[in-house]
């Protein structure tokens, strides 16, 4: 019942921008129609991240069968150096749709739409401009905020052996660029205004398909005293969640639902529902009604990000810290409470300093 209310909820932003626009012009709605074929470029870290892509991939699939379209999967073991040839042969390939997951692919973009006009492009992640561009926005510092919060107030928790008695949680991004820092930011800036004297660990993978690398990080972050670890990192972030395993302590998931890859040592998984996003998008340009040149924003209220339910982590934790989390939600969503948004804002002190 949860996910179909959060897809309705979803659906109508999706239809409310579409009609209204931001800026642009939309791409003709009979142009758009005629073409059955669409195409989707995987980004770093691959699939069978279980995380971005994936998940990404599972709402592809779905409204793809729901529409009755031709999906293709556009993939390369160096999407980020073979960017422009592969976006290039999609534009040639007879495609009429195009979703680009791959975030380094932002500033060639522009100039691909407008060499291949009939062509609609979608982005995720980053407002591009362009008449034939629809771009995807996700909250992702908001929902990081969230489990920012939660984990400082996790690791002052007494009678919980997956906890010690320091003060530290970690944080593990896939690169350093602003698509990965706006999750770190927002989880620092949550986790400092919960309790400023919680120290927070930071590293980059620099891989999106790397649990080998994960698990090292993880196990030096819980080996200099971390007790949660929160990895935005792909792929990678599955070795995050082994160390937490196997040093008794947590993860935190991002994108999917990652709970049950280690029921119990994962306290929360940040979600990014590219899922949701990609569906409605496809379903959209099925309709003769792709939302060309304007920017979809879709956060807490959209339920296009968020965290899990605690399904195997509930009892763990308690009850105030439950409701403390619920209420942070609620006032930013009503807008009481604003989160640092580095695409928009540029680096805070708490992450460059």
């Amino acid at each position: 019942m949860r996910t179909r209310l959060v897809s309705l909820s979803l659906l109508s932003v999706l239809s409310l921008v579409a009609a209204c626009g931001s800026s642009g012009t939309s791409a003709p709605p009979s142009a758009a129609a005629a073409n059955k074929k669409v195409a989707i470029v995987i980004a770093q870290g691959g699939l069978g991240d279980e995380s971005y892509n994936d998940l990404a991939m599972s709402g592809f699939k779905a409204a793809n069968q729901e529409k009755g379209l031709e999906g293709q999967t556009i993939e390369s073991a160096d999407v980020v150096a073979q960017g422009e040839p592969l976006l290039r042969r999609a534009g040639t390939s007879g495609v009429g749709l195009v979703i680009d997951l791959e975030f380094s692919h932002g500033e060639i973009l522009p100039a691909i739409a407008q060499a291949y006009p009939q062509v609609s492009w979608v982005f995720l992640n980053n407002k591009i401009n362009g008449s034939n561009i629809a771009s995807v926005l996700f909250n992702e510092h908001d929902s990081s905020y969230l489990a920012g919060a939660l984990a400082a107030l996790m690791t002052t928790q007494t009678g919980n052996p997956k906890i010690n008695a320091d003060k530290k949680i970690g944080v593990i991004g896939g690169t350093k660029s602003v698509g990965i820092d706006k999750f770190l930011s927002g989880y620092i800036q949550g986790a400092h205004e919960a309790d400023p004297s919680v120290e927070v660990l930071t590293a980059y993978s620099n891989s999106f398909g790397d649990p080998n690398k994960g698990q090292q990080l993880a196990d030096t972050m819980f080996q200099q005293g971390a007790d949660i670890v929160y990895s935005v990192a792909g792929g990678t972030g599955a070795g995050v969640i082994q160390s937490a395993k196997k040093n008794n302590h947590y993860a935190i998931g991002v994108d999917d639902n990652q709970d049950k890859l280690a029921p119990g040592f994962v306290l929360t998984s940040v979600l990014k529902r590219t899922d949701l996003a990609v569906r409605k998008v496809i379903e959209l340009y099925a309709d003769g009604k792709f939302p060309g040149g304007t920017t979809i924003t879709l956060g807490l209220a959209e339920g296009g990000v968020g965290l899990t339910d605690f399904e195997f982590t509930r009892k763990e934790i308690p009850e105030a810290i439950q409701a403390k989390v619920a209420d942070l939600k609620q006032k930013i969503i009503s807008g009481q409470l604003k989160v640092w948004n580095v695409i928009d804002q540029g680096y805070p002190s708490w992450l460059t300093g």
